[in-house]
C-alpha cells in the first residue's frame, strides 16, 4: 500500500510539472515565466520605469544588453521596436516569442530585425513603410504605428474611447497631434487602450521625438499586461467646452481628404475633413464628370452630411467643370451666407445649456452616459415645441432654431440633441428614412436609438422613445 501511494504521488508531481500547452491566439499566453532579481545593472529600484522593465524581462520579451544593462536611457531604434512587437505578436499567436519570426528567418548574417519585420508584414501588422529606416532612432509616432495593430482589439480594447475622443476634440488635450501628424490614428489608439497617457498634464505625445528604451518598455508592457495600463487624469467637467475657441468642427472625428472618393467610407473621410476644418465647401476631382454623375455626387455627399446634423447643414449646391472638378457648398434652408453665423450661435447656446446643467448639478461626473443622455432628452422635450408650420426652407430644420426660438422639426430636434451629446463626448450620429431622422448613440458601450421628436409629442416627455434597441426602433420607423 505504501509503494502505491508513493507511485501516485510521483505521477501527480509529474503531471503538475508538465507545462501547459500554449493556446493559439490567446492573451492567456502572456504569463510572467521568469522572475526579475536585479539582472539589469542600470535599473535602480526607484526608476520611473522599474516595474515596466522588470515586467518586460519576466514576460520573456527581453534579456537586456550583452553588458548586463537594459539601456534604460538609450534611444530605441525602429528595428528594435519591430523586434519587440514581433515577439509580442508571436507570443499571443503561438505562446512562443520566437516561433512566428523564426518561420521568416533569412540569411545567417542578416540584421536580426528583418525576420521580425517579415513576420509582422506577413501578419498584416505593418507594410513596407519602415523597411529603409530600421537602424534609425524611432520616433514616438513610429512606435505607435507599429504597436497599434500588433494585437487585436479584443485583447487591447478601447476602454477610454469616449474620454479620449472628447479630450482630443476639445483641443485641450493631446494638442501636439493633429490629422497632419504621421500615424495620428495609431497614436490615438494607444490613448484609447490605456497604453499611453502622454508626457504631461495635457497628454502631449511628442510624436516627432525619439523614444528611450525605458519609455518604450512602459508602452510594451501595457500591451501585454492590463494591470499596467493607465487612465488619463484629465478634467473633462463642464468647463471643457467653455474654453475660448471651441467650435462645431471640434466635435467631428478628424477625417483625411480624399480628392476622388470611390466608396462611402472615403466620402465620409472627406466630409469629416471639411467639417472638422469648420468649412462648408468641398472640392472633389472626378474625370469625365456629367450632369448625372455630378448630381449623384451631390446626393451622396448631402446624405453623409445629414448624419452629422448637429453641424447645421441640410442643403447643397455645386459647380463643376469639364476637367472633373466639382465644388460642393453646404448650407441650410434659406440661411445662405449666414449659415456660419447660425452655426456659431448654435454652438454657443449648446455650451450654455451644457454648463448650466452641470452648474445646477443635474449632470455630474459620476453619472453614466445613459443618465446624461436622459437628462438632455428631457431638456430638449421641455424646451422645444414642434413647428407644424415649417416649410422646406424653414430654419426649424437645424439645431440653431431650437436653441434660439424653441421650435424645430425632426432634423432640428436631432441636430440639437446630438450637439449636446457630443459636448459630453458621447458618440452619436443621425439615422434617417424618407420622412424622419433620429439619433443613434453609444451609451456606456451599447448602441441605442433615441427619438427626441416623437419623445416630445405629448404634454410630458415620452421616455419610450429614449434608449430604444434597434428592434424597438424599427417598430416605430424602419430605415
Amino acid at each position: 500500500m505504501k509503494k502505491r501511494i508513493c507511485a501516485l504521488a510521483l505521477a501527480l508531481a509529474l503531471t503538475l510539472s508538465v507545462p501547459a500547452v500554449a493556446a493559439q491566439d490567446s492573451a492567456d499566453n502572456f504569463v510572467r515565466s521568469r522572475t526579475y532579481s536585479g539582472q539589469f545593472a542600470d535599473l535602480p529600484a526607484d526608476s520611473t520605469f522599474y516595474s515596466n522593465v522588470a515586467a518586460l524581462y519576466e514576460y520573456g520579451l527581453t534579456v537586456g544588453k550583452a553588458d548586463g544593462t537594459f539601456g534604460l536611457r538609450d534611444q530605441l531604434t525602429v528595428g528594435q521596436v519591430v523586434i519587440f512587437a514581433g515577439r509580442i505578436r508571436s507570443l499571443y499567436r503561438t505562446g512562443d516569442t520566437e516561433a512566428g519570426p523564426g518561420a521568416h528567418a533569412g540569411e545567417d548574417d542578416e540584421a536580426a530585425a528583418l525576420r521580425y519585420l517579415r513576420y509582422l508584414q506577413a501578419e498584416g501588422v505593418i507594410g513596407t513603410e519602415l523597411d529603409e529606416v530600421l537602424s534609425a532612432p524611432a520616433t514616438r509616432a513610429q512606435v505607435a504605428h507599429v504597436l497599434a495593430s500588433t494585437l487585436p482589439e479584443e485583447v487591447l480594447p478601447a476602454v477610454h474611447q469616449d474620454l479620449v475622443t472628447q479630450a482630443y476634440a476639445s483641443r485641450r488635450f493631446i494638442t501636439d497631434v493633429t490629422e497632419y501628424t504621421p500615424y495620428y490614428q495609431d497614436i490615438l489608439t494607444l490613448y484609447r487602450a490605456g497604453v499611453s497617457v502622454g508626457s504631461d498634464g495635457t497628454g502631449s505625445f511628442l510624436p516627432d521625438q525619439p523614444i528611450t528604451r525605458g519609455a518604450a518598455a512602459a508602452m510594451l508592457t501595457r500591451m501585454v499586461d492590463p494591470s499596467l495600463r493607465v487612465t488619463p487624469d484629465w478634467d473633462l467637467g463642464r468647463e471643457s467646452w467653455s474654453a475660448q475657441g471651441a467650435t462645431m468642427g471640434d466635435l467631428v472625428p478628424l477625417g483625411t481628404y480624399v480628392a476622388a472618393p470611390s466608396s462611402e467610407a472615403e466620402l465620409d473621410e472627406s466630409i469629416r475633413y471639411m467639417l472638422a476644418s469648420n468649412q462648408n465647401t468641398l472640392t472633389l476631382q472626378y474625370p469625365s464628370l456629367s450632369v448625372v454623375s455630378a448630381r449623384q455626387v451631390m446626393e451622396a455627399a448631402l446624405a453623409d452630411v445629414k448624419t452629422y446634423c448637429e453641424q447645421c447643414y441640410n442643403t447643397v449646391n455645386c459647380t463643376y467643370s469639364a476637367d472633373g472638378a466639382i465644388t460642393l457648398t453646404f448650407s441650410a434652408a434659406d440661411a445662405g451666407e449666414k449659415i456660419l453665423t447660425y452655426r456659431d450661435a448654435a454652438m454657443e447656446a449648446a455650451i450654455a445649456v451644457h454648463d448650466d446643467l452641470w452648474e445646477r448639478g443635474e449632470i455630474t461626473a459620476s453619472m453614466t452616459d445613459y443618465e446624461k443622455a436622459q437628462v438632455y432628452f428631457t431638456w430638449i422635450c421641455d424646451n422645444c415645441v414642434y413647428d407644424y408650420s415649417a416649410g422646406d426652407s424653414s430654419l426649424s430644420h437645424i439645431a440653431y432654431n431650437l436653441f434660439e426660438n424653441g421650435t424645430a422639426v425632426c432634423d432640428g430636434y436631432t441636430g440639437a440633441y446630438n450637439l449636446l451629446l457630443k459636448l459630453e463626448g458621447i458618440d452619436c450620429t443621425a439615422l434617417s428614412n424618407s420622412s424622419h431622422i433620429w439619433t443613434v448613440a453609444t451609451l456606456d458601450g451599447t448602441e441605442y436609438h433615441i427619438d427626441t421628436t416623437w419623445g416630445d409629442s405629448g404634454p410630458a416627455p415620452n421616455y419610450s422613445y429614449f434608449a430604444m434597441t434597434p428592434d424597438e426602433s424599427w417598430q416605430h420607423h424602419s430605415w
